[in-house]
């Protein structure tokens, strides 16, 4: 098996997997209970917590566990938003951002919040200057995320930084779900960001849990009322076993992190160097310093994605269309409509996304496989000529 679909989700980690089976067996305590079972759980939250923030670069009370990206992103966007309405009701995002984030700022839109989606280049990032256009003195909010996940390019988040210094009142969130482990955390996550978020089965960390930053001193309108968990910001018994192990796959994925990406991005390169030059073909993920190492979109014009997806399949290589929380509902990627890329090459769309598991005998495999779907495809389609 071939799996290049870790932006939807990744395997396990087995350390990571004893990690939160010793947890759930041996500490199983309620860690906002007074005695001594609730005291060594409440002990190992706090260990988790400091060992993210001192791993991401943060303060200790900077880091809030949640269930995971979309939980996050949509803390981040709409406590923001109740919490600073009264100084101004105009939010600012771009036209490229997850599901979670789109979303929020629909239902915000809906009532009565304003919202300015930016456009984006050929390459799917945003340009500064619209940025500085658009704000206001009625703006309180900008969400970017840090790298796209269809396509995989990278915000110009440090340069969006420097400006929104100048707007200290602005409060800035970054989608960071796809940028951890992949050595471009220092081009996404500066001094500048406010929140940011990550999801914990994106780096091989049980399903369910995550992280919101939130910079010392920002507040946030909790979305949860109960028992005041999480600083009384985000009530609800914490998933400690889950928590234990993302902060150990937290650890694990940094460790060696600059060789990992530069496996991932060797094997990119040498599918899209096999890709360039075939008739038929468009990439739009190119092997340049905009886009981030492990995420490689391409379209064979003529097939849709998901028939693509599952003739991969048939081989025993798992790939996606677009984004795997939209895939099955839409037929094409919302990242390339706001490129404006033809609804033909849209709709036939696919997504290979890598991890640091994956191989370069792997990706010689994944071309002789596609290399023989190719050219039985290209008389029908009529390429090449």
């Amino acid at each position: 098996m071939i799996y290049f679909d870790n932006s939807a989700t990744t395997k396990i980690d087995p350390a990571v997997l004893a990690t939160y089976d010793k947890v759930a067996q041996t500490i199983w305590g309620n860690p906002s209970s007074l005695h001594k079972l609730g005291d060594r759980a409440y002990q190992l939250l706090e260990s988790s917590r400091k060992q993210i923030a001192n791993l991401l670069g943060t303060k200790q009370d900077e880091i809030f566990f949640t269930s995971g990206g979309t939980e996050s992103n949509n803390w981040a966007i709409k406590g923001t938003a109740f919490q600073k309405r009264q100084f101004g009701k105009h939010l600012i995002t771009s036209s490229v951002e997850h599901a979670s984030v789109a979303n929020a700022f629909n239902a915000l839109e809906y009532i009565g919040f304003r919202v300015t989606h930016l456009p984006v280049d050929k390459e799917g990032r945003v340009n500064v200057n619209d940025l500085r256009n658009a704000l206001d003195s009625d703006t309180t909010l900008v969400s970017i995320m840090g790298v796209n996940n269809e396509i995989g390019s990278i915000q110009p988040i440090a340069e969006i930084s420097d400006l929104l210094t100048n707007y200290p009142t602005v409060s800035f969130h970054v989608d960071n779900v796809q940028a951890l482990g992949k050595n471009i955390w220092s081009r996404v996550f500066t001094p500048r960001v406010d929140f940011s978020s990550l999801s914990a089965h994106k780096f091989h960390a049980p399903r369910g849990t995550g992280v919101l930053y939130k910079k010392e001193g920002k507040m946030l309108d909790p979305l949860h009322d109960g028992g005041g968990q999480e600083k009384g910001l985000r009530s609800g018994t914490e998933n400690l076993p889950a928590i234990a192990g993302m902060a150990k796959a937290v650890r694990l994925l940094l460790e060696n992190e600059q060789e990992k990406a530069a496996r991932e991005a060797a094997i990119k390169e040498k599918i899209v160097n096999y890709l360039q030059d075939k008739p038929g073909i468009t990439i739009f993920s190119p092997v340049n310093d905009n886009f981030a190492p492990h995420i490689l979109c391409f379209a064979l014009e003529g097939i849709r994605g998901e028939t693509l997806v599952h003739t991969l399949e048939e081989y025993d290589i798992y790939t996606s269309t677009t984004s795997a929380c939209s895939s099955t509902k839409v037929d094409q990627a919302s990242t390339l409509v706001a490129m404006h890329v033809d609804d033909k090459i849209a709709t036939s769309a696919i997504r290979l996304s890598f991890d640091e598991s994956n191989t370069l005998d792997e990706a010689d495999e994944f071309i002789r496989v596609f290399d023989k779907i190719y050219r039985h495809f290209a008389p029908i389609n009529h390429l090449g000529e």
